[in-house]
């Protein structure tokens, strides 16, 4: 039987706490002929293991000050299928605790990597894996308000812009207080096989496709501490899709071209096209792992009238192409 723990510490989210283990709940009912017979996946039943454990298995407090019960202490688990890390309430100032996870806890979750598990964290969640170090060099994703905080306490990690789910080598991350949903179906889809998951997606009345965040997010919020960065990056998100050039954007923001060139080197150490180019091309890497949109309605999405461009300025920035990039990633 497959063994999933859920990390539960002070602070956290308590509808994750108990959503993720109804979630895995409803994996394992078997509806009866009568009431679905169309579909055989819906006699199946999956029903794993699933453990509620803290740091020392002391119970906790939860982001409402409620108690909390769990049943074990991580030191009692040597090996499980998964381990999904829900997300944290958030301080007055947005953001989740500086230090969330012991050196411990830190070291039991990449044991647990090691040894096969799939590790999964959701929303400010997320944060508590850069802490584990595993997100080294991996595509991540997390809630667009936390996006500049997992950047700048995680300067490896690799997190895309405004992406719903992204599994890099069994690691799954995802962006939104309740995106615990969408963890909990990929990590049934990694372990039990697409049937069940969208069988428990059927059964809770909830998408089994993950969307990006972008629909959500304010218009004009502010993704970077440096005001002018603020602002450059909201004018080349807002003409997504259109042609711009240094000389609108240096307008959009009211400054001289010379003066946009001098305070994008200072502060990116680029000039105002790769600035441009590196914004987009971090959203170009969310649409072509979150979307089956073929390469040139990605590069137009993102406003290059050229796939031939976009391609060459993709591989410029990622190392490779948009097919090989889809590709590789696809694979872990």
């Amino acid at each position: 039987m497959a063994q999933i723990v859920i990390l539960s510490m002070s602070g956290v989210l308590s509808s994750a706490l108990a959503g993720v283990q109804d979630m895995f709940a409803l994996g394992g009912l078997r509806l009866s002929e009568s009431q679905h017979s169309l579909d055989p996946a819906y006699q199946q039943s999956w029903s794993p293991e699933i453990v509620v454990a803290s740091a020392d298995g002391a119970d906790i407090i939860d982001g409402q000050g409620r108690h909390f019960a769990v049943s074990h202490g991580i030191s009692q688990i040597s090996s499980c299928e998964a381990v999904i890390v829900p997300g944290f309430m958030p301080n007055h100032f947005g953001v989740p605790p500086e230090k969330l996870l012991d050196q411990s806890t830190c070291e039991w979750l990449r044991t647990q990597y090691r040894r096969g598990a799939i590790i999964a964290g959701s929303c400010s969640g997320v944060l508590a894996l850069g802490e584990a170090g595993l997100l080294n060099g991996r595509q991540c994703t997390t809630t667009w308000w936390l996006h500049n905080e997992l950047k700048s306490r995680f300067s490896n990690a690799c997190p895309l812009w405004a992406s719903g789910l992204l599994v890099d080598q069994r690691i799954v991350t995802a962006g939104g207080p309740l995106s615990w949903v969408d963890v909990t179906l990929q990590v049934i889809k990694m372990l039990a096989g697409d049937e069940v998951a969208t069988k428990v997606a059927d059964l809770a009345v909830v998408d089994s496709h993950p969307r990006s965040q972008t629909l959500h997010v304010p218009k004009g919020y502010q993704v970077s501490k440096e005001q002018f960065l603020v602002d450059a990056e909201n004018v080349v998100r807002q003409y997504f899709g259109q042609q711009l050039s240094s000389q609108l954007l240096a307008k959009e923001l009211s400054i001289s071209e010379r003066t946009l060139h001098r305070r994008l080197k200072q502060l990116t150490g680029q000039a105002p096209k790769q600035f441009i180019d590196s914004v987009r091309m971090e959203y170009a890497r969310s649409l072509l792992l979150n979307s089956a949109n073929k390469i040139a309605s990605v590069a137009h999405e993102l406003g290059y009238s050229d796939d031939a461009v976009f391609r060459r300025v993709f591989k410029l920035h990622v190392g490779m192409s948009p097919s090989q990039f889809r590709q590789k990633n696809q694979k872990s």
